[in-house]
């Protein structure tokens, strides 16, 4: 764990009031992933991306259940802002334990699922995941491991979803 701290504390070096600004308002954007289910949920309406919004909901369910329900409580991982509370925060300090970084989770598990669907959407919604993602470290709210896991896992369930039903979602949708 101690690189991963090495880490945390370079990234506190390179604070600056415009970095600040943007890293509040990214990490925010991931807020309880109300930006990817809104996305989801907009794709569900025009016929021709509704495949696309079924996906990113589902994704986004089951990765809320392995992640958020069951590998968090089940690890338990403390906050770095709770290790070392000496970290001025941009942001207030979740409650919630640290592995897997939801936000991380959340914008992988929505950006693959619409980049599993449409190219140069989903290389805009992986460049604002990653952001986000980023912001979690930024602002001193998860061990690298945290989001790189939120990474991995988010982005394996939208691949399996994908593959699993968008023969069954395009026949049953007449896409």
């Amino acid at each position: 764990m101690d690189w991963e701290f090495d880490w945390l504390y370079a990234l506190q070096e390179i604070h600056n009031p415009v970095m600040d600004k943007l890293m509040v308002f990214f990490s925010h954007l991931g807020d309880i992933g109300l930006l990817w289910i809104g996305l989801g949920i907009i794709c569900c309406i025009p016929k021709r991306t509704r495949k696309c919004g079924i996906q990113v909901l589902l994704s986004i369910a089951v990765t809320f259940i392995i992640g958020n329900l069951i590998l968090k409580n089940l690890v338990a991982r403390e906050r770095p802002c709770w290790l070392d509370p000496g970290v001025v925060l941009l942001l207030e300090s979740p409650s919630d334990y640290s592995f897997p970084s939801g936000h991380s989770m959340n914008g992988f598990t929505a950006a693959v699922s619409i980049l599993c669907n449409n190219r140069k959407a989903g290389i805009v919604a992986v460049i604002v995941a990653s952001v986000i993602a980023f912001s979690r470290l930024y602002n001193f709210l998860h061990f690298p491991t945290d989001v790189l896991f939120g990474i991995l896992l988010g982005s394996v369930v939208a691949v399996l979803v994908y593959k699993i039903t968008d023969g069954r979602l395009r026949s049953r949708l007449h896409c």
